[in-house]
């Protein structure tokens, strides 16, 4: 397998904490993909810092910390053909009011901030973002 056959994706505070997180997983295998690695956690805010440190100097950035430290999140690496792609579009689009019917977003997220899930936009960061939570043990 190659990087373009994986992504990663992260349930987020808003969804573990109202009891998604298996319907959500449901949805993820029922389309068609495999769990790779999955780990159930809680960033600190130092740790969430690291991982959202492309967005540092956006005027977002401190609210996005405190709020993806506020809560228990499940890091995965997922598999399947065209994996970051795929996962995108079910995933949906960032604001929940404009997410397709049936996606993630569209049935889970409260709004365009607590958004459910978070997906890789590329081959290049889901690598990066994996390699955050998961060894290159689990990786390969």
């Amino acid at each position: 397998m190659n990087v373009t056959n994986r992504t990663f994706t992260m349930i987020k505070p808003d969804a573990t904490s109202a009891g998604h997180t298996g319907a959500i997983l449901d949805k993820i295998i029922k389309a068609g993909f495999r769990i790779v690695a999955m780990k159930y956690t809680r960033l600190t805010p130092e740790e969430a810092g690291r991982f959202y440190a492309i967005h540092r100097e956006r005027p977002f950035y401190n609210d996005l910390i405190k709020y993806m430290s506020s809560g228990n999140i499940v890091a995965a690496i997922l598999e399947k053909d065209n994996a970051v792609d795929d996962f995108r579009k079910l995933i949906g689009a960032t604001d929940p009011a404009k997410a397709e019917p049936g996606t993630i977003r569209n049935l889970f997220a409260k709004s365009i901030d607590a958004n459910a899930v978070h997906g890789s936009d590329s081959n290049e960061n889901a690598a990066i973002e994996g390699a955050f939570f998961f060894s290159a043990l689990e990786m390969h």
